[in-house]
């Protein structure tokens, strides 16, 4: 993956991070890798680390929290231990891989710090859920026309905005208001749903495959990916601005200042994405990652990637570094068993004590 994947980008991304003072953090669901995007030296910089299934990411206090196939992976953000990983220089802060909660298959996909805790989207079970203590999850949430909470994806609930004071989830996205097993399939192309999660009612209807929900600035945003837009949506009465038309399909949005971050996919010839309103252009479609203008939604700057990756799932900003690296769960996978690469997380000697 490391060798393989071939990418193009506008030949300002550099300094365009640089002055957002962000690097990424980026999954590949069918790729199974996490990516990390920075700078060093003018010059952009990509490393790629191996975790099955990767999906929703999210910050946490102490690092990141990564959504895969089984679990959800807590990955330690190190800015000390960076220093040590080769070639020297170049990284600012590692995320290392040091422990994991088993949650069974459930299709995690947004994950959020909240309130405390992390909060994420199980779109297996219909529902938002917790960690807690040794369950799989624990349910907090179901939307009100779902009658009960055995496993079967109905709705395909698969985003989620949490409120800007991190207290509580806002809002969910999901492709269809259905209580049926596989029901959302039938209405994939135009039965896309906004709900508030409070009152349970449905702010905005009739949308394409609708993903990644955030609350910036007062404003609702949300990726309309079976159109390949960028919405903002009136959080009073439901009305959609298109902000900008993107050619890919959209999934994975951050925002910073004046700036969405949003991933790109390649859509699969497979029948989940057959019939789409972005079919149309499947011949234009890239895979990869756009900058755009929240004011004008023009194209501030541009990652594609050309080979190696077809399929992004998650984008979110790490701010204040410019040049991350992750050190995930499987060494070999990664390249980076050797021992002179093995980055040891390790307490500080105690002193000695004075007799």
């Amino acid at each position: 993956m490391k060798k393989s994947a071939r990418e193009l980008h506008s030949t300002n991304l550099p300094e365009l991070l640089r002055s957002l003072n962000c690097s990424l953090a980026v999954s590949t669901y069918q790729a199974g890798q996490l990516l990390c995007i920075g700078h060093h030296q003018g010059d952009l910089c990509f490393d790629f680390c191996s975790f099955e299934k990767a999906m929703g990411i999210t910050r946490t206090p102490t690092g990141l929290a990564l959504a895969a196939k089984h679990q959800i992976w807590s990955l330690s953000g190190q800015p000390a231990l960076a220093a040590q990983i080769k070639p020297a220089g170049q990284y600012d802060i590692a995320f290392l891989s040091r422990s994991c909660h088993i949650t069974g298959p459930v299709m995690a996909h947004d994950i959020s710090w909240c309130n405390h805790r992390l909060v994420f989207v199980n779109t297996l079970c219909n529902c938002l859920a917790s960690i807690e203590g040794n369950w799989s999850f624990t349910p907090l949430w179901t939307p009100p026309f779902i009658d009960d909470s055995t496993p079967g994806d109905r709705c395909h609930l698969n985003g989620v905005a949490i409120t800007e004071d991190g207290s509580a989830p806002a809002y969910v996205t999901m492709h269809a208001a259905t209580n049926r097993e596989n029901g959302w399939r039938e209405h994939k192309t135009n039965g896309g749903v906004v709900m508030e999660v409070s009152s349970g009612n449905m702010l905005c209807q009739n949308l394409s495959m609708p993903h990644s929900p955030r609350l910036h600035r007062g404003e609702l945003y949300v990726l309309n990916s079976g159109e390949g837009q960028l919405l903002r949506i009136n959080r009073h009465n439901g009305d959609r601005e298109v902000i900008a038309e993107l050619p890919g399909y959209t999934r994975g949005l951050d925002l910073i200042g004046n700036t969405a971050i949003i991933g790109l996919s390649r859509i699969r010839e497979t029948a989940v994405f057959g019939g789409l309103p972005i079919t149309t252009k499947h011949d234009q479609l890239r895979c990869g990652i756009a900058f755009i203008d929240l004011s004008s939604g023009s194209l501030q700057g541009f990652c594609w990637f050309e080979t190696g990756v077809e399929e992004l799932f998650a984008v979110t900003t790490i701010p204040g570094y410019r040049s991350p690296i992750a050190v995930g769960p499987n060494a070999k996978a990664d390249e980076t068993d050797d021992n002179s690469q093995t980055i040891w997380a390790i307490p500080p000697p105690t002193p000695a004590k004075r007799t």
